[in-house]
């Protein structure tokens, strides 16, 4: 198959592979933010809790290699690199081997299903600096859009849903309750984002729609939205309830089973694994709830193949394949927004790689 573009660059967030990593990533992810040395103290200290390793590299290339398989079944000639926004490899490297390559012209996929300032815009902000270290060698690339309402996203995430149901204590399966999990970001930061009549770009608005769709997929009769991550100073009033919060609610409202879905990421990492695998679970152990985590979808099979159609979409002209009306933007040509307006902020938000930042009080 002939294209015009080269290559595809694999774009995500970026994890510590060694104890010694991860002071050097969380002071990268944190730069500029005036995080207090003991916030990162304490969040070093969940990391090295789990050997100083956060998985999202080992995942990452693991769905690297099943998207190159995917490629080369479609009969589409694309190498796949890689790169990070705040640790090895990073993303200015990968650019850089991009160029040294020879090539000229690459898609891009971010590891992000959704709108909002550090699930897409800041993706744009790294594509664009990665280009002007480079200046006039930089290739050309071209950011995938989001596919937080695509068919295999919503199929994938339903089963992992049902297959956390079915491992639920015997008695308690057919009664839980479904609860779906994002990152929080500042309110600020989600309302900055556009209104419903501005195209849906909305953070909040889009994982509202993914989970309304993944409920709807199952037949589940009712579910909730939470949030998880918060990294913020308690002033700022940041997206809730948060998981663990909510979970005692449920646990006055008589429930007895949950199940947990983080439908705001696509592969496990410290913000999964020491939020919900160890703080919601160790509270819903305290209440009694029965609790069971779905798997995040990057290591579905669909997942690749998801990424083969939004790279069709491009190469090919296919029409986008999508369950909802709203806006999937982010195509986005050397950094620049998809729209005006577009997943902007009202200040830039902490993202945490803090995982465990419940707000005090």
């Amino acid at each position: 198959m002939s294209t015009d573009y080269e290559a595809l660059l694999w774009l995500s967030f970026g994890g510590p592979e060694r104890p010694e990593d991860v002071r050097p990533f969380l002071e990268n992810v944190t730069r500029g933010r005036g995080v207090p040395p003991e916030r990162l103290d304490e969040v070093e200290h969940h990391y090295q809790s789990f050997g100083g390793v956060s998985p999202i590299n080992r995942l990452n290339r693991a769905a690297i290699e099943a998207t190159r398989i995917e490629l080369a079944q479609a009969g589409i000639d694309l190498p796949v690199y890689f790169g990070n926004r705040n640790w090895h490899p990073l993303v200015e490297d990968a650019v850089a081997e991009l160029a040294n390559a020879g090539v000229r012209r690459a898609l891009v996929f971010s590891t992000s299903a959704y709108g909002g300032y550090s699930a897409c815009r800041q993706y744009d902000e790294d594509i664009a600096r990665a280009r002007a270290a480079l200046g006039d060698a930089a290739p050309e690339l071209v950011k995938l859009r989001q596919f937080f309402d695509h068919p295999l996203f919503v199929a994938a995430v339903a089963d992992a849903v049902r297959l956390a149901a079915a491992a639920l204590p015997a008695g308690t399966a057919g009664e839980f309750r479904l609860v779906f999990t994002a990152h929080s970001v500042p309110v600020s930061a989600d309302a900055a984002a556009g209104t419903p009549e501005e195209g849906g770009h909305r953070y909040s608005r889009q994982v509202a729609e993914a989970a309304r769709l993944v409920a709807a997929e199952i037949g589940a009769g009712g579910y909730d939205v939470v949030w998880q991550s918060r990294s913020g100073p308690p002033r700022i009033p940041w997206l809730e309830p948060d998981i663990v919060d909510h979970l005692d609610v449920l646990h006055e409202r008589g429930v007895r089973a949950v199940v947990v879905c983080p439908i705001g990421f696509v592969s496990d990492h410290l913000e999964v694994v020491w939020d919900l695998d160890t703080e919601a679970a160790q509270r819903a152990a305290e209440l009694g709830l029965a609790f069971a985590r779905a798997a995040t979808p990057g290591t579905d099979p669909r997942f690749a193949q998801l990424v083969v159609e939004l790279v069709r979409e491009h190469l090919e002209g296919e029409e986008p394949r999508k369950l909802s009306g709203l806006t999937a933007a982010g195509c986005t040509v050397n950094g620049a927004p998809c729209a005006p307006g577009c997943c902007v902020t009202a200040g830039r938000p902490h993202h945490a790689a803090t995982a465990g930042s419940r707000p005090a009080g």
